[in-house]
């Protein structure tokens, strides 16, 4: 009977529910955000009232204390620049009584830096201009026996408008058959190697011809054909031999004849040296000057006049050989 109790001893079986944590909710977390905004909004007011001028402080102290005043009279001690959003407003904290307008401080610092931005280009312009010069003088020397010895007659000099060559004429050395505009050999030779070293750089040159103050026949017996054709003539002749030499033709920008109007030698308005070809090799103000009509600057005086810079039209004629004219 006892075996037979424990066999019928009922199965107990307990069950134990959980039950969840203590509520906690998320209040904590909208005060931790609040405090980091709040702190964020301390550093930056330490930080515009460390970048704030005293005119900037004083002018909105005065807003509060009479904001009528302010607003009809432009503020008061310290208020500043009045077309500023904050009186007193500006970019140099050292000032404490108001400041200038942001747009003239930036004007004139523009303008310095313009000025001296054009200054180094004119000066690297003509450390270019130096180059070409001693490259044509080494080349004269080295070419001496070619050019039949016409170093002497090929003057190099650097004026307003750029690096002037001239090639002058000499009595027992001329350039041109007398009173035509044929080229002779080594002058031939001598415009070609010029025009190359040009072809190098890519200023614009204008060509000017030159006569003495010889008349020419032609004129006497009414043709019409003068000085002023003849160094016309010259001039484009000179142009031709540039341009056979690799000048480009849209380099040149003016070839025209000046007769004797501008003598080399101005106390014998008849010597060899007033009959020349003049190159000039013009810089960025010179060719301003020209398209833009802009007043010349003063030219600082060298052994030769400055040429005028009216063009004068040349008149297509035919050579007339005359003793009488260089």
């Amino acid at each position: 009977m006892a075996g037979d109790s424990k066999k019928l001893q009922p199965i107990i079986i307990k069950r134990v529910k959980k039950g969840g944590h203590a509520a906690h909710g998320g209040a904590w977390k909208i005060a931790y955000a609040d405090f980091v905004t709040a702190m964020m909004a301390f550093f930056l007011l330490m930080w515009l009232l460390g970048s704030t001028t005293e005119g900037d402080k004083k002018g909105i102290a005065d807003y509060f204390n009479s904001p009528l005043r302010v607003a009809l009279l432009s503020g008061g001690s310290g208020s500043g620049d009045s077309s500023h959003v904050v009186k007193g407003g500006g970019t140099d904290l050292t000032r404490s009584g108001g400041q200038v307008k942001r747009g003239d401080i930036d004007t004139t610092r523009a303008t310095i830096n313009l000025a001296a931005m054009r200054a180094e280009q004119r000066a690297g312009e003509t450390g270019k201009l130096e180059q070409v010069k001693a490259h044509i003088e080494k080349m004269l020397t080295a070419e001496a026996e070619r050019f039949g010895n016409m170093k002497n007659q090929v003057k190099l000099d650097m004026t307003a408008d750029g690096l002037r060559i001239q090639i002058i004429d000499e009595g027992n050395r001329p350039m041109f058959d007398s009173g035509s505009a044929v080229v002779k050999p080594y002058m031939r030779e001598l415009l070609r190697d010029i025009g190359s070293v040009l072809a190098e750089v890519p200023n614009r040159l204008t060509l000017e011809g030159h006569t003495d103050a010889q008349p020419f026949a032609a004129d006497r017996n009414g043709l019409g054909y003068g000085n002023w054709e003849l160094s016309a003539d010259r001039a484009n002749a000179s142009r031709r031999e540039l341009t056979a030499g690799g000048l480009p033709t849209d380099r040149m920008l003016r070839v025209q004849g000046l007769a004797s109007s501008v003598p080399f030698d101005k106390e014998d308005p008849l010597a060899p040296s007033n009959r020349r070809i003049s190159i000039i090799v013009m810089n960025r103000d010179a060719e301003d000057r020209f398209f833009n009509k802009v007043p010349p600057a003063e030219e600082t005086p060298t052994s030769a006049p400055a040429v005028p810079k009216v063009a004068t039209e040349a008149a297509v004629a035919p050579s007339i050989t005359n003793p009488n004219a260089r």
